[in-house]
């Protein structure tokens, strides 16, 4: 389906847009679209098992926070000092590494009893501009398959397993989403995956049963928003259409329409920093034309930041812009 293609959907209002990952990548795009003239649901992977998050999901059997939060900040419209309040990371006694934002989302958990409680909650009392939900409630263990047939469990070991990931499944198994989930993919106008990694925040999503059905049956156009860099230990070597290849074997179709693409210019010095930590540029050699896939490419660098991300702005806009178009709204 073409981006530009007019919706049938009658229904008045801001397009509906669902964007599926989480991290940074995530958090990004949601910054980009706080600002727009867009309704947006963000459907977050959760089931890190590092860092704080990871010693927080141990110690207190619940879901890891760290991407949820990130993702709220994005959306929040409550005042900066917020979020500069629960973004704070403690960097002294049993306390060191935490931050504010993820010791809240536990202690809303204790109060409320449930993890998706919780986040709801969090949604109303940030003033989140849109909804932040996690595709999961509870905790999701990531295993990763290799080229050579051995297993890594655990988004850690996965990204430092030195092996080509083929594969990822997920436990336990969950047959379906919560019910806001699953309403948002089926009203959604656009549905869009990443930026975000790979393996551990993209495709996750899609190991839910209920949820990757919906997406399949959704007459949204889709929408892949390649990332910049590879991810060391994650996404060595591979180029964007190996990405995407990997994204609809866990589909199990062909699943994207549209393809968004940095055009691959960048600072020689952080070319240089990303090479040491053997980190290369995303390329794309083309192929994905000849599949029915539009592959549209900007320099989508944000040239004010120390690290290889997208320009949030730009990328609101672009999504915003794709959005209106297809619903032939003015831009």
């Amino acid at each position: 389906m073409s981006l530009t293609d007019p919706d049938t959907d009658p229904a008045p209002g801001p397009p509906r847009i669902v964007a599926f990952g989480g991290g940074t990548g995530m958090s990004s795009l949601l910054v980009g679209l706080r600002e727009q003239p867009v309704e947006v649901t963000a459907v977050v992977s959760v089931s890190d098992d590092g860092g704080s998050s990871g010693r927080l999901r141990k110690d207190f059997d619940i879901a890891p926070p760290g991407d949820i939060r990130n993702c709220l900040l994005a959306l929040s419209g409550q005042e900066p000092l917020w979020a500069r309040l629960l973004d704070y990371r403690f960097q002294e006694s049993e306390l060191a590494g935490h931050s504010i934002g993820n010791l809240l989302i536990t202690a809303l958990t204790r109060i409320t009893g449930d993890f998706d409680l919780a986040i709801r909650e969090l949604n109303r009392l940030l003033r989140v501009r849109g909804r932040v939900l996690p595709a999961n409630g509870g905790k999701l263990t990531l295993i990763g398959t290799h080229t050579d047939g051995t297993k890594s469990t655990g988004e850690g070991r996965i990204a430092t397993s030195g092996k080509p990931i083929v594969s990822i499944e997920a436990r336990p198994r969950i047959d379906e989403p919560a019910e806001d989930v699953a309403e948002a993919i089926e009203q959604a106008q656009l549905i869009v995956f990443g930026p975000g990694s790979l393996f551990t925040s993209v495709i996750p999503p899609l190991l839910i049963e209920g949820i990757r059905r919906r997406v399949l049956e959704s007459q949204a156009p889709k929408v892949y928003i390649a990332n910049i860099m590879t991810q060391p230990g994650e996404t060595d070597d591979m180029e964007l259409i190996d990405h995407l290849d990997a994204l609809e074997r866990h589909s199990a179709e062909n699943l994207i329409d549209q393809v968004i693409a940095h055009d691959g210019t960048f600072p020689e010095d952080l070319l240089a920093s990303y090479s040491i930590q053997g980190s290369v540029p995303v390329r794309y050699e083309g192929g994905l034309e000849q599949r029915g896939v539009k592959v549209s490419v900007a320099d989508l660098l944000d040239r004010n930041a120390s690290s290889a991300r997208h320009h949030s702005e730009l990328l609101g806009m672009m999504i915003s812009e794709f959005a209106l178009s297809m619903l032939g709204k003015p831009v």
